[in-house]
């Protein structure tokens, strides 16, 4: 009918991402639990966004009411999970000429909080890799891949200023199991009888019908990468596979 008025054409709805597999969520839950869980960790990260020029561990502690071992504690998981990056900067000397010992200023992250995070994968090229890695020897092709996972490992605790050697293994542990939980592993630290471990919920690199158990090499470089940078050389070994199986993976670490 002429001079009738139209009801206004809706906009189109943007494609929505695809839905997060049980696992998928399981490790984004765990991601942000870790790192933000605690709240005393949420007043450490928000006083640390607030400051353009970053904070420092004693910085925090004042601000927080913190000894600065625990405030450099928080510091470390916010910057191990990639929420904060660090920057050496130096505190000055006695004599106030600017001479003293490296200090660690933690920024926060370039980028917004990843309140909602997604684990992706390729199944296509992971597919491919695992073909690739079933065509070489076995012996060959783990010791590439734990070569690749130790260099990522080393560049990961580099990368977060962590790679100090000033560390307790057991401390350590804490602090690989926050960086791979960051990089969709939702992991955790735990003991085995007499043996540390790293205990892996969720492969970022897909799931048991795609993984060859080679590629878990790469999980284990990973860690014995990271341990070497914080405490120096440590032996790893794979205790269980969820590619062989096993209802997690499972690095243990020492003899």
């Amino acid at each position: 009918m002429a001079g009738a008025s139209r009801s206004p054409r809706p906009e189109p709805r943007a494609p929505s991402a695809p839905a997060l597999s049980a696992d998928e969520f399981s490790a984004a839950v765990t991601a942000i639990t870790s790192s933000f869980g605690d709240p005393t960790r949420r007043r450490v990260f928000l006083f640390a966004r607030s400051r353009p020029d970053g904070v420092t561990a004693s910085e925090v502690a004042t601000e927080v009411g913190l000894h600065a071992n625990v405030a450099r504690h928080h510091l470390d998981k916010l910057a191990a999970a990639g929420h904060l990056e660090v920057a050496a900067g130096r505190v000055a000397g006695s004599l106030g000429n600017g001479a003293g010992r490296p200090s660690k200023r933690y920024l926060a992250a370039a980028g917004d909080l990843p309140l909602e995070v997604r684990v992706r994968q390729d199944d296509l090229v992971l597919t491919l890799l695992a073909r690739a890695l079933e065509d070489l020897p076995r012996e060959r092709a783990e010791s590439m891949a734990e070569e690749v996972g130790v260099s990522y490992g080393r560049a990961m605790a580099s990368s977060v200023g962590l790679a100090d050697g000033q560390r307790s293994v057991r401390s350590a542990l804490h602090t690989v199991a926050a960086a791979l939980t960051a990089h969709g592993f939702a992991a955790h630290a735990e003991r085995r009888g007499d043996a540390l471990a790293i205990v892996s919920e969720h492969c970022p690199f897909g799931g048991a019908d795609v993984v060859s158990p080679v590629v878990c090499a790469v999980d284990r470089g990973i860690v014995r990468g990271m341990l070497e940078g914080l405490v120096g050389d440590t032996e790893t070994s794979t205790a269980a596979s969820r590619a062989q199986g096993d209802d997690s993976c499972v690095t243990s670490v020492g003899p």
